[in-house]
C-alpha cells in the first residue's frame, strides 16, 4: 500500500530529496489518489485529506446503522430461532424481515456495488466483487424464498456479512489515517537547512544540496541534517524518534550519527555520507509507506 504521493520520495528527477522537498511531497500525500494503492484503490475514485476524513465518517456511520438493523433481522431469522429454540414468528414477520434486510441490502451495500463497478470496469476483479455478487444472490434467494420459493432464506447472513466488512472498512480507513500522521512526524524530523562548513567561513545551504563528504556544523539544540561521521567534536545526541532509544547517545569522533536526531549540549562537525535520498530517515519513510500499502490483504478496491 504504490502512494503518489509518497512515490515522489522515490521519483523526484533531477533533485535530492530532503527537508522541504519530503514535506511536500508528504504535503502531496494528504491529497494523494488513493485509487492507485497496491490495496486496489479504484482509478476513478480519489482520497484526499478531506475526502478521507468524510469517508471514515461515513463507514462508521454505515456500520452503526446496519449494526442496528441486523439485530432485528438476526431475531426474526428462522434459522436462529430454531438454533436457540424459539418461534417468535408473527404474521407479516417475514415481510417486515424483507424491509430491514432491504434497507441494509442497499444502504450497507452500496459502498460494495460501487466497488464491485468499478473493479468490473477495470477488469480487475478483487474483493469487492466477491462480497458484491454474495450479496446479490443471498439477498435475491432471500426475496424469492419470502415470495413462496421453498427454502431457507439467507438474510441474517447477509446481514451480518455487510455489518463485518463495514467495520473492516471502517478501522482500515483510520489506519491508513494514522499511518499517515506518523509519516508526517518522521518528515518534520528533517531539517531544511544546514550549515556548510567552507575554508573560510561556515555558509547556511538548504539541505537538499548536501553531497558526500561535505562537512556539516551541528550546533547545540540543533537536528542534524545528514547521515554521517563526526569529524570533530563530541555531544549527546536524542535518537527516540529514529531508533527508540529512550536516552540521549554519547557520540565522539569517528562515530555515526543519523539525520533527524537532535544534538545536544555540543556542537560537533559531520562529514556527510550520502545525499539525503539515500538518509536512514528516508527510508524509514519508504518502510512505513511498504508497510502501509502492503497491511491491507482483504478488503479490495476504495470505493
Amino acid at each position: 500500500m504504490a502512494i503518489p504521493g509518497l512515490t515522489k520520495i522515490e521519483k523526484m528527477e533531477h533533485k535530492h530529496h530532503s527537508g522541504t522537498q519530503v514535506k511536500e511531497a508528504i504535503s502531496d500525500h494528504s491529497k494523494m489518489n488513493h485509487s492507485t494503492m497496491k490495496h486496489g484503490h479504484n482509478p476513478s475514485t480519489g482520497v484526499k485529506g478531506h475526502d478521507h476524513a468524510m469517508m471514515i465518517a461515513d463507514y462508521k456511520r454505515r456500520f452503526y446503522t446496519v449494526l442496528l438493523f441486523t439485530i432485528p433481522i438476526v431475531l426474526l431469522s428462522p434459522m436462529i430461532q430454531m438454533f436457540i429454540g424459539v418461534d417468535w414468528a408473527f404474521k407479516g414477520s417475514k415481510y417486515i424481515l424483507l424491509a430491514l434486510s432491504s434497507v441494509v441490502f442497499v444502504y450497507g451495500g452500496w459502498p460494495f456495488f460501487k466497488g464491485l463497478i468499478n473493479e468490473v470496469k477495470t477488469k480487475n476483479p478483487g474483493m469487492m466483487s466477491l462480497i458484491g455478487f454474495a450479496i446479490t444472490v443471498a439477498y435475491f434467494y432471500s426475496v424469492a424464498i419470502v415470495f413462496g420459493l421453498k427454502g431457507m432464506d439467507f438474510f441474517w447472513e447477509l446481514a451480518t456479512l455487510i455489518m463485518i466488512m463495514l467495520l473492516g472498512h471502517w478501522i482500515e480507513m483510520k489506519s491508513i489515517a494514522g499511518a499517515s500522521k506518523d509519516l508526517e512526524l518522521l518528515v518534520q524530523l528533517m531539517p531544511s537547512d544546514a550549515h556548510m562548513v567552507m575554508p573560510e567561513m561556515v555558509h547556511d545551504v538548504k539541505t537538499d544540496t548536501l553531497k558526500e563528504n561535505d562537512i556539516i556544523l551541528v550546533k547545540p539544540g540543533e537536528k542534524v541534517a545528514a547521515d554521517g561521521i563526526i569529524s570533530e567534536g563530541e555531544s549527546y545526541l536524542n535518537e527516540s524518534m529514529l531508533t527508540g532509544e529512550s536516552k540521549p547517545v554519547r557520540k565522539t569522533k569517528g562515530e555515526k550519527v543519523i539525520a533527524g536526531s537532535i544534538n545536544g549540549n555540543g556542537s560537533i562537525k559531520v562529514t556527510v555520507s550520502h545525499a539525503a535520498k539515500d538518509s536512514y530517515l528516508s527510508q524509514v519513510v519508504k518502510l512505513v509507506e511498504d508497510a502501509q500499502n502492503d497491511s491491507k490483504p482483504y478488503l479490495g478496491n476504495r470505493v
